[in-house]
């Protein structure tokens, strides 16, 4: 629910890098911040839209934009309980996803959908990219409900939608038929590339992959390199077809996880390469961290996770997702993007009072969508922001953290988020 006042103002100390460069001139931001990074600023907002953003001397907790997803997989969110992988390996999460694939239906596809995007919601996500399963007998109302659901929470956030299929699918004449369906739907290619990834049928898919996304316009997302080994075999296939083509859509690789297997010297070699031809990367720490690695009773001393910071060193720009939520491939998650922020912290130490550790969150993740805004708080942009009243950084680390959320300039009704009953939310737009 929302408040009715389109218009209002606050205090908060807000990070360095969201504030528009006119305001850096007016102050010198490296003064005015703190050892955390973190300016006070005033920022009214009016019809919707920010208005004004001013150096105040002091203020009280912390703002920040609604922030994003740029990775999720709504069709299967909240199965684990039916489709359980105690044993939290790939193959296994790959088999129970396959049966619940069998037993999906419009109505269970609706309700999952629903609860995930009330979660975004009430937790102050303003976008989010799901990747459906486009194969099998789930695929058809999977996309039926999850398109709808797009329409019906357009006006709160905006829900991009991804076919994905095994990469070989797309050299198929079904596969061609599938990228014209999936671009009249206003979706995007992807597909999944498994090691070793040496085959003719893989290098054919991906090479039709890419074509078919030049012929229709479509953005591609691949799942690639999700792997404890074959360091970077698929973003080497990848590369060698982008190498000999011109492409004129974005490409954005998920996971990368066997990236970080490679030397030193190998991985700054590929990074360049990948810079070169303007790939993006989505890392995915959470599930990664959770289903990759594995030896046995073991705990694994080198965990495969997409390199961020050697990416990012290359000029690769890197957002971070959370994938799954509640699936047979994570068992938590609840698209909370501040929770995201905070696991992120020890596993791919990414510390957000540093800009190379809070882009993959906001700008850098708003730009690999694609969104219109890129999340710097300046006058014109849309008037939505999280808001912690009280404390800082580690308030905000905290799960679940309290905050209030505002969109389109109206704060939505809802002063305190983590528990079950959001989960359970079901507001009508």
């Amino acid at each position: 629910m929302l408040q009715t006042s389109r218009s209002g103002s606050l205090k908060a100390r807000c990070p360095r890098l969201l504030l528009e460069t006119a305001l850096a001139r007016a102050v010198d931001l490296s003064k005015a911040a703190g050892s955390d990074g973190l300016i006070p600023v005033s920022i009214r907002w009016h019809e919707g839209l920010i208005d004004a953003v001013e150096p105040v001397p002091d203020a009280e907790g912390l703002v920040l934009p609604r922030l994003v997803e740029p990775h999720a997989h709504l069709d299967k969110a909240f199965s684990w309980n039916d489709y359980p992988n105690p044993v939290g390996t790939f193959a296994a999460a790959l088999a129970a996803n396959f049966k619940e694939h069998q037993t999906r239906t419009l109505q269970k596809v609706q309700a999952r959908g629903e609860r995930a995007l009330a979660l975004a919601w009430r937790h102050g996500l303003r976008a989010v990219r799901s990747h459906i399963d486009s194969l099998g007998p789930g695929a058809a109302c999977s996309w039926e409900a999850l398109t709808a659901l797009r329409e019906r929470w357009r006006d709160r956030l905006e829900l991009q939608l991804v076919a994905l299929v095994p990469v070989e699918h797309w050299a198929t004449p079904e596969g061609a038929q599938l990228a014209g369906t999936v671009a009249a739907a206003g979706g995007a290619l992807g597909g999944f590339i498994q090691p070793p990834c040496r085959g003719r049928n893989e290098r054919q898919g991906l090479r039709r992959l890419l074509e078919l996304a030049n012929q229709h316009g479509c953005l591609v997302d691949l799942h690639i390199d999700e792997a404890s080994s074959h360091p970077a075999a698929g973003m080497h296939q990848l590369l060698r077809t982008m190498e000999r083509m011109e492409l004129s859509v974005p490409v954005t690789c998920s996971h990368a996880s066997s990236l970080a297997l490679l030397r030193d010297g190998a991985l700054r070699r590929l990074a360049d390469r990948m810079a070169r031809q303007n790939l993006q990367v989505v890392a995915l720490p959470l599930t990664n961290g959770w289903l990759l690695g594995r030896q046995g009773d073991t705990t694994p001393l080198r965990r495969p996770l997409a390199p961020i910071r050697q990416l990012q060193n290359a000029g690769v720009r890197v957002a971070v997702g959370g994938d799954n939520v509640q699936d047979p491939w994570f068992p938590g998650g609840q698209l909370d993007p501040l929770a995201l922020m905070a696991m992120s912290l020890p596993l791919a130490q990414l510390a957000p009072w540093d800009d190379h550790g809070l882009k993959p969150f906001c700008t850098d993740a708003a730009q690999l969508m694609g969104l219109a805004w890129d999340g710097v708080l300046r006058n014109g942009a849309p008037a939505d922001l999280i808001h912690l009243p009280q404390g800082g950084w580690p308030e905000l680390l905290a799960i679940p953290s309290a905050r209030r959320v505002l969109a389109g300039g109206q704060w939505v009704d809802n002063q305190f988020v983590g528990d079950q009953s959001v989960a359970d939310s079901t507001d009508s737009p």
